[in-house]
Parts: structure tokens; C-alpha cells; sequence
């Protein structure tokens, strides 16, 4: 039986001691109230609830699943109950605008807390995680209108919403979508429809869910020049705003899935429904692109999750199972065997979980304070910052759910037998980690959008504002006794803009050799990224240690996951370093015919 608890120590280093949260966020407006002592308040009262409530549901749930009828979706046994405690407590306003009944704190806030609730309940946590986008893309593209209408509620949690993309015949080819918009007297759409894999696209939590929907105008242009976005409410709303009659969007079925059967996914059938246009006509695809951008980030938290998780349950279990002796002589001579925590390829494979969540940690917590200096900072530092956030995300989104899943993996091989055995729970972790890789585009898509529309789209700007952060930290650095990450953290940075330059130099010849390198770039982007964080904590940590901390073991551990890190994982770069070089022929040149035989 799993048991999770939250990683607070760590949670605390990150934003307090690596990123100066407090520091940043007396500069920025509107966030002054978010103290050292506010936030870690606010990390130990989630945890508190994400232990006693939500973690004790997530074997359960994937037990008991989610049950269809004609009347809608019932979720597993105490997720109604979970979700009413949530909201009665106030966490889905916590880092909402307070001018639309939010809290106003810091969108990192956000951020940890959705680590604590993936990370205790994942599918739990995707009721009201899909609401974070709705409320992003009303904020952002929404009439004065529509942000009265909808944001309170959407903030408080009564009701949640959810992203209506895909359609059966197109996956992630959004320009072939065929759902219809068809313009009404009233001012108002119907739109006519089958969406599918809509995550909390029904369920029995909240009073109402608000569907973003994209769609066709009559005679729109063809392809994603042609794609609006709508609002489409669950239940239509009263000129007062109270719930009125059932409007014409409804769950034909859910998926039978392979993870996160608590969380339902549901095929929409939307039947003439009433929707209301959010922005421009056609273009609908670049307002959704703000809705994309936040599940982007909440999908590699996902990544982290189910790492941290895995790691956890590995490690009681290393400690606790007895199994042959060390190869070095017996650690446990009164005992009938060792502890499998004392064998070195156990070690290898919970220092590797251990790298990958805590370092994806630093990552994403990273991203989450550039969200905020993107919102609240002055000109240039928003520029910067949005510069920052372009190059990353899908970075983040795609290398950490592919290291979550190798580290979700490790827990089943940690286990052994028993890791296949469905009461541990490691298998279901596996289960529901897969899922992370593909969901708001694969790792083949997000590669695209890195190495063409971000690096070289921008003619290697963006890959130079987060080098040359690189660069400043490691001359910073270079004589302060962590010399041992910053001389090869500088080599691989300087080799990063290199590699760059000789893969756009063979993409102008041939367009596919970007194509084909891309998912090695951005592993060997990951890699490097990954090395920056691991190499700024151990210099924190060497800080203190030499300052004489009392916490001498948390700053000793953090230093040798570093020197893991750079010794084990980050030479996987030098692998996707040749892998992306040989070229596309070695993929191309085969005539399609010979696959099969």
C-alpha cells in the first residue's frame, strides 16, 4: 500500500533557498504578501490534505473507476466528498486575480500545489487541473462579458471547465477538425460535434462545466486559419446567471483506459449546443494556444509526480526488503540478508528516480516564477521572461514526462515481483504515467515546436537568452568549489549552440533532417537544462554546508545527487548528441514498401 508524503524539505529548498522566492516577489506587483512564512503555510496545510484526503483515494479509485449512465458520470467513491472539502478550503482561487475572486498569490503557488495533489492523486487532481486553462484563456481572450459571467465561478471551483479539442479522425492535426459553429439571432452559436479524450469532460463534483471548444464558422478557410473558439456551458445560465435548463452537450461514453481510470474521459457530443465566440473569428487556435501552454506545464508537473511518487515507495521498500548479501560483505550480520538498498544497481536506480524529481522539481518551479515576472514584471523582464517560458515548456513538457515515466518504471524493477503485483501500487504509477507523453502533444510533436518554431524559428534568439544564463552562472561559479559541475555544465552549453547551428545548416539543405533529429535535441536539451538546476543546487547547498548549517545531511545528499547526476545521467546527452548527427537518411531512405515483407 503506498503511502505518500509530501517532500515539504525539498518543496522548501526549492523556492526558498534556490530561487529566493521572497526576494523575487517583494519586487513584483500585487505578490509583496507572498512571505517565506506565507507560502510555507501554505505548503504544509496542502500537504496536510493532500496526505489525509486525497492520497488514501488513489488505489481506490483506480479500483473502482468511473461509471457511465444516460444521467452523466459518477466518480469514484469519495471523490465528491474530496472535491467539497477542496473548495470549501479555498485551493482552486489560491493563485487566481483577486479582481476575479481569487487570492492573488503567486502562480509558483499554483504550481506546488498542483505537484501535492498530482502527486498524492493524479487522477483526482484532473478534475479541477483542466480549470487552470479555462480560466487562463477567459482572462486573456474572453469580453468583459464573459470574464463576469463565468471567472467566479471557474475560480472558486463551483464550477470547472475543460479543453475541447480533438475529434476521432484528426488526434493532434487540429486543422482537420469538422465540429460546427453555426451563428444564431440571439448573438450566440450552435455548435454540432463529437470531441474525444476530453479529461473531466463530465462528472458528479461541481454544479456546472465550461467547455472551450474549437470549431468552424460557415465558410471558414480551410485548415487552422479557419478555427474559432467557443465557450459551451454544461448547463446554460439565467439572465441572473443562476444554472438554468440543460444545454445540448453530452458524455456519450468514457474511455476504457489503460491509467487514471478514476479520471473520466469522455467522448462530447455536442448537438446544436449554445456557444458563445471567445476572441476573433479563425482565430481560435492562437487563443487556445493559452489554454495549450498551461496544460503544457500541468502535464510535466505530471512528470514530476509520478517520479516523486515511484521514488517514495522505492525507496520505504529498498530499506525494508531483505534479499542477498552486499558483494563488499554482510551490512546486516544479524539478519538472514541485506537490505537491497545496500546493492549498487538498487542505488543506481534510486538515485536516478531521486535525480530526475527532485531536478524536475527546481525545472518547473523555475518556470512557474517566469509565469509570474511575465504577468507582473516591467517591460523588459516580461519580455525576458516570456522569451524564457517559449524555449522551456516544451522542453519541460517532454523530457520530464519521459524521465517521470523511466523513474515510474525503476519503482516496478525496484520491486521486483511485487512491483507487477497490483497492491503495491507501482504498476499503477507505470499506468498512469504513460499517458503524460502524449497528452497536449507527443514528445515528437513538442520536439517540432522546440528545434523549428522556437530555436530555429527564431534564428537561435531564444536558445541564446537561456544560454547565456548558462554562461553567467557558470563564470560566476567557476572558482567556488563546485568546479567539478560547472566545467562540463559549460562545455555541454557551449556544444548545445553548436550542435544547433550544424542541424539548421542540414535542415536548409533537406527540411526532414530537422524532423529527424528533433526528439534527440530536445533529450539532449533536457540533459543539459537539467544539469543548469542540478548544478545551482549544489552550489547552494556547498554554500551552507560551508556556512556551517545545521541541516548538514539534506546539503550533503543534495551534492552527491549532483555528482550522480553528472556522472550517470547527464552523459546520455553524448548519445543523442550522435544519434541526432547521422542524419535523416538512416531514416528516409527506405522505401516504404520494405517495412513489411
Amino acid at each position: 500500500m503506498l503511502e505518500y508524503k509530501a517532500p515539504q524539505r525539498d518543496i522548501r529548498f526549492v523556492m526558498n533557498e534556490l530561487l529566493d522566492s521572497e526576494g523575487l516577489y517583494q519586487t513584483l506587483p500585487g505578490t509583496e504578501e507572498a512571505s517565506e512564512d506565507m507560502m510555507n503555510t501554505i505548503v504544509a496545510e496542502a500537504s496536510k490534505f493532500c496526505e489525509e484526503v486525497l492520497a488514501p483515494l488513489y488505489q481506490s479509485g483506480d479500483e473502482e473507476g468511473c461509471e457511465w449512465s444516460e444521467d452523466g458520470v459518477k466518480t469514484p467513491e469519495g471523490f465528491a466528498d474530496a472535491y467539497k472539502q477542496y473548495v470549501e478550503n479555498g485551493w482552486p482561487s489560491l493563485a487566481a486575480p483577486v479582481e476575479n475572486g481569487g487570492q492573488g498569490l503567486p502562480n509558483l503557488a499554483g504550481v506546488i500545489l498542483n505537484e501535492l495533489t498530482g502527486t498524492a492523486n493524479w487522477a483526482w487532481g484532473m478534475y479541477p487541473g483542466l480549470s487552470h486553462g479555462a480560466v487562463k484563456t477567459i482572462e486573456e481572450h474572453g469580453s468583459p462579458d464573459q470574464k463576469d459571467t463565468y471567472l467566479g465561478n471557474l475560480v472558486s471551483g463551483e464550477w470547472t471547465g475543460t479543453m475541447c479539442l480533438t475529434e476521432a479522425h484528426c488526434g493532434s492535426d487540429l486543422g482537420l477538425l469538422r465540429t460546427k459553429a453555426e451563428p444564431q439571432a440571439d448573438g450566440s452559436y450552435a455548435i454540432t460535434g463529437t470531441k474525444i479524450f476530453i479529461s473531466a469532460g463530465e462528472h458528479d463534483l461541481a454544479d456546472n462545466i465550461i467547455h472551450i471548444v474549437l470549431a468552424r464558422l460557415p465558410d471558414a478557410p480551410a485548415g487552422t486559419k479557419g478555427i474559432s473558439l467557443f465557450i459551451v456551458p454544461k448547463y446554460n445560465l439565467n439572465e441572473d446567471g443562476s444554472i438554468g435548463e440543460r444545454n445540448q452537450v453530452f458524455c456519450g461514453s468514457i474511455e476504457k483506459k489503460m491509467g487514471i481510470k478514476a479520471s473520466a474521459t469522455c467522448v462530447m457530443n455536442f448537438d446544436g449546443a449554445r456557444g458563445y465566440l471567445i476572441g476573433p473569428e479563425n482565430r481560435g487556435l492562437n487563443a487556445m494556444f493559452t489554454f495549450m501552454n498551461t496544460a503544457r506545464l500541468g502535464t510535466a508537473v505530471q512528470g514530476l509526480a509520478h517520479a516523486e511518487l515511484a521514488f517514495q515507495g522505492s525507496l520505504k521498500y529498498a530499506r525494508e526488503r531483505l534479499a542477498m548479501r552486499s558483494i563488499s560483505g554482510p551490512k546486516n550480520p544479524d539478519g538472514p540478508a541485506d537490505p537491497i538498498i545496500v546493492h549498487p544497481d538498487v542505488r543506481r536506480m534510486l538515485l536516478t528516480q531521486k535525480a530526475i524529481a527532485e531536478g524536475s522539481r527546481a525545472f518547473i518551479y523555475f518556470l512557474g516564477q517566469q509565469s509570474d515576472i511575465e504577468e507582473r514584471g516591467d517591460e523588459a523582464a516580461s519580455k525576458e521572461a516570456a522569451d524564457l517560458m517559449s524555449l522551456l515548456t516544451p522542453i519541460a513538457k517532454a523530457f520530464i514526462t519521459e524521465t517521470g515515466y523511466e523513474a515510474a518504471n525503476l519503482g516496478v524493477q525496484i520491486y521486483g515481483g511485487h512491483g507487477f503485483i497490483k497492491e503495491w501500487g507501482m504498476e499503477q504509477i507505470v499506468r498512469d504515467a504513460r499517458i503524460a507523453m502524449l497528452y497536449e502533444g507527443t514528445t515528437g510533436i513538442q520536439a517540432l515546436d522546440l528545434i523549428g518554431r522556437k530555436v530555429l524559428g527564431s534564428g537561435g534568439k531564444l536558445l541564446m537568452g537561456f544560454t547565456k544564463l548558462i554562461h553567467q552562472f557558470c563564470e560566476e561559479h567557476k572558482d567556488n568549489g563546485v568546479g567539478a559541475f560547472v566545467e562540463p555544465l559549460a562545455y555541454y552549453n557551449k556544444e548545445w549552440g553548436e550542435l544547433t547551428m550544424k542541424i539548421g545548416e542540414a535542415a536548409m539543405e533537406n527540411p526532414d533532417e530537422a524532423g529527424a533529429a528533433a526528439v534527440d535535441y530536445l533529450m539532449y536539451a533536457g540533459y543539459v537544462t537539467l544539469a543548469y538546476f542540478w548544478a545551482q543546487m549544489a552550489a547552494v547547498a556547498h554554500k551552507k554546508l560551508e556556512e556551517g548549517s545545521d541541516d548538514k545531511a539534506f546539503y550533503e545528499a543534495k551534492i552527491h545527487t549532483a555528482h550522480f547526476y553528472f556522472d550517470r545521467l547527464l552523459p546520455r546527452a553524448l548519445m543523442h548528441k550522435e544519434s541526432m548527427l547521422s542524419g535523416a537518411d538512416n531514416l528516409m531512405e527506405m522505401e516504404e514498401a520494405l517495412f513489411a515483407f
